[in-house]
């Protein structure tokens, strides 16, 4: 546009120059042609920035279409999956559940804060019984979330995998974000597995906890029953040299 414009500048003062000598063969208006075209080149200058102000504003419409796409995945589903074998683990646990309401119902009634002297020593030995293998049983399930949490550690790298190569390739904001909320959503359900090897575990030491208190209460009970005054004990001699 420049050696345009200084193009049509030099012929102009050639014209102009030359208007005195060949005024008497042609009848030509230097200053109006140059004015002419003076024009003609603010209005091409005025039409390439418009030309360049389209080109910017399509770019621009190209970077937010870009921004507005989306990532075209997602690890619900395996990272659903994953918890709640986990979650299965916990449901199927035996002896004290991990229901409120049955919880407290089972501890009252196989953890009593103290027996009463009507009780019986079978009755004894059976609540005593139940608490071993209420124990056994917490231990048991414990023991089952942590396996299973060492299990799901490929799933989890898995998903992490898919995860990171998206983010890497990713063309604008929205993907960029959606690829975070993934990587949130596999670190909540770590967290989350995390929670549920803590409840059994320390369901399984609560329980063995509570199991030694009432294993004094039930020594408690079996020496009240052996000290009553209605009970009569006959010392009887005791032959060690056989018969």
């Amino acid at each position: 546009m420049k050696k345009i414009a200084v193009s049509i500048l030099v012929f102009a003062a050639m014209l102009t120059a030359s208007e005195h000598v060949s005024a008497q063969w042609v009848v030509f208006d230097p200053s109006n042609f140059v004015e002419n075209m003076l024009t003609e080149l603010h209005t091409l200058t005025q039409i390439e920035n418009q030309v360049l102000q389209l080109q910017n504003q399509a770019q621009m419409l190209l970077n937010q279409a870009k921004n507005l796409q989306g990532l075209n995945f997602t690890s619900l589903a395996r990272l659903e999956a994953t918890f709640s074998t986990t979650e299965q683990l916990l449901d199927q646990a035996q002896g004290i559940t991990f229901d409120l309401t049955a919880t407290q119902q089972q501890l009252a009634r196989v953890y009593p804060a103290a027996y009463g002297s009507s009780v019986t020593r079978s009755q004894l030995d059976a609540d005593e019984l139940t608490r071993w293998s209420s124990s056994l049983d917490a231990l048991d399930t414990a023991m089952e979330v942590q396996a299973q949490a060492k299990q799901n550690l490929p799933s989890d790298e898995s998903v992490l995998a898919d995860v990171l190569t998206r983010s890497s390739s990713a063309v604008g904001a929205l993907q960029a974000i959606q690829a975070t909320n993934e990587l949130l959503a596999l670190r909540v359900r770590q967290v989350m597995q995390s929670q549920q090897i803590a409840i059994s575990q320390d369901r399984a030491t609560a329980l063995e906890d509570a199991r030694i208190i009432e294993a004094e209460a039930r020594a408690r009970a079996v020496r009240s029953q052996f000290m009553t005054s209605s009970t009569s004990y006959t010392p009887q001699a005791v032959d060690l040299s056989g018969p």
